[in-house]
């Protein structure tokens, strides 16, 4: 005769993480709940989300709407735009950023120069 696992006998379902007997905890467990309040923010896609916060909480201006992403706040008609993504840039646009085009000639000719006269 062989021996069956409990989650065998169950059919692969046992809960876990839970002791036998273990009930549902209650307020008398966790403690007494803080009072909450519910404020409305608006993104410029037109979505509203209500987040809660305690009472005694101070509210932030801005919050990320979790529908798209943007940002939020609590003026339905002037919801910030969203932030601009500034396209990536390369090592030569951050040199081009800094250095102006005599600058580039003259430091390419400097570098052409000691080329040749190496290769002399």
């Amino acid at each position: 005769m062989t021996t069956v696992g409990v989650a065998e006998m169950a059919g692969g379902n046992a809960i876990r993480g839970s002791r036998v007997g273990a009930g549902p905890m209650g307020e008398s467990e966790r403690g007494e709940a803080a009072p909450r309040r519910r404020i409305a923010f608006f993104c410029a896609n037109g979505h509203e989300t209500r987040p809660s916060f305690a009472v005694d909480v101070a509210v932030p201006e801005s919050w990320d709407c979790p529908r798209c992403g943007w940002p939020c706040s609590q003026d339905r008609e002037n919801a910030p735009q969203a932030p601009r993504n500034e396209p990536y840039k390369t090592h030569l646009a951050y040199v081009r950023e800094r250095r102006s085009d005599e600058d580039g000639e003259s430091i390419l000719a400097e570098a052409l120069a000691k080329l040749r006269g190496d290769e002399e």
